[in-house]
């Protein structure tokens, strides 16, 4: 995740069993760009090896307030990090923060850290649910912690319940939700992202349909979602999945994403229309298969128009409302750009163009232009669709706060 690129995570690493799953996650930051440094309390040594994450990180791994008569600056690490994820957080040590207990360098870090602090707590049910322990977690949350919530399934006792550590890919996605962007600008926000081709049936094996994968539409549904909206996506049919937490609505046909999409943007703050959504449906649809000894040839096909999404938001938006739609061009790109602009009254149109080799439908990368009806332009060259959302997000947060 590109948001990672040169952000520095401390990780903490307690006495638990679920330590194995900090392995992959050190893993998991250090691909995504990240400089990560581990610190341990003297416990957690049982469970996992120093070696193997220093060895990963490639810096020295800290347990210890001093070390051959050299003392480690608990301070500087605190100030260092942009994040202190602790995970696994045991029951002990979620005490001792609570108390303020410092009696190791784990907890000296803690206390004197200025960075914002993430804690995936792994213990059994019982410890999990006990009122101690529920109430030492309410008063880190007060403190200023942040909690993931536990996982249920088989733990270490060998029984299966609440109190597994989240999944290391689960937590690579919060840490990525917490430094995507600062103060989370769109948090109490609602958003709507169409994504996504449709699919219009002519008979019960085939369609009328494009080579939109979604992957555009997806990106900025995850990035929205980063910079703290509350998404909900319908997609039409694709592969692809957003990130979790984001609500998902299927559909198949133009008129399935218009009837899920009108209710859900009247509710929204946010709709981006990024769907390639049919402009026309076979007006009769065959209710069995056509069979090439029916005369020979398939028959000739009508069509219906399909309703217009974004116009209809569009028109119908209120002041407090962000309109946001995309235009595929062949031919004058700008001038047919800004005409739906006017004619569909959205807020802001995203230019792309089929003439630009590895851009548009079914690539990895795209190249975009921005518009919109403050007489806001910008054009970006080739990236990867997942770098442009983040371009596409920002001009959003930036027109509504212009």
């Amino acid at each position: 995740m590109h948001h990672l690129r040169h952000k520095k995570i401390l990780i903490g690493i307690t006495a638990s069993i679920a330590a194995y799953k900090t392995i992959l996650l050190v893993r998991l930051l250090i691909k995504s760009g990240a400089e990560v440094r581990v610190i341990m309390t003297p416990s957690s040594r049982e469970f996992v090896s120093p070696l193997v994450l220093s060895t990963l990180t490639r810096h020295e791994v800290l347990i210890e307030l001093a070390s051959q008569e050299l003392w480690a600056n608990h301070v500087m690490l605190g100030r260092w990090a942009d994040l202190f994820v602790i995970a696994p957080l045991s029951c002990n040590t979620l005490s001792k923060m609570v108390s303020g207990q410092c009696d190791n360098l784990f907890m000296a870090v803690y206390l004197s850290a200025t960075c914002p602090v993430l804690v995936s707590p792994a213990m059994d049910e019982d410890m999990w649910k006990h009122p101690a322990t529920q109430r030492n977690l309410l008063q880190a949350i007060e403190d200023g912690v942040k909690v993931l919530p536990v996982g249920y399934g088989e733990l270490g006792s060998g029984l299966t319940g609440e109190g597994r550590m989240a999944e290391p890919e689960e937590i690579l996605q919060a840490i990525t939700r917490i430094l995507a962007y600062k103060h989370n600008p769109l948090a109490g926000l609602k958003a709507v992202v169409t994504a996504g081709p449709t699919y219009e049936p002519i008979d019960p094996v085939r369609f009328i349909g494009n080579r939109s994968s979604g992957l555009m539409g997806i990106s900025v549904a995850n990035e929205l979602f980063l910079a703290g909206a509350d998404v909900q996506l319908v997609l039409g049919p694709s592969v692809l999945k957003p990130l979790n937490g984001i609500e998902t609505i299927r559909v198949q046909t133009a008129n399935d994403m218009f009837d899920a999409t009108v209710p859900l943007f009247e509710k929204a703050d946010i709709g981006v229309f990024s769907a390639a959504v049919a402009d026309f449906r076979p007006a009769e649809v065959y209710s069995q298969k056509w069979k090439k000894d029916n005369g020979g040839v398939f028959p000739g096909i009508s069509f219906k128009e399909n309703p217009d999404i974004l116009k209809h938001c569009g028109l119908n938006k209120r002041k407090d409302q962000t309109v946001v739609g995309f235009a595929l061009e062949t031919e004058n790109e700008e001038s047919n750009a800004l005409k739906k602009l006017e004619s569909k009254n959205a807020s802001m149109i995203i230019l792309n163009s089929l003439n630009d080799a590895g851009a548009g439908f079914g690539e990895e990368t795209n190249i975009i232009s921005i518009f919109d009806d403050k007489g806001g332009q910008a054009k970006f060259s080739l990236q990867l669709k997942s770098e442009l959302a983040v371009h596409i997000v920002e001009a959003i947060i930036n027109y509504r706060t212009k």
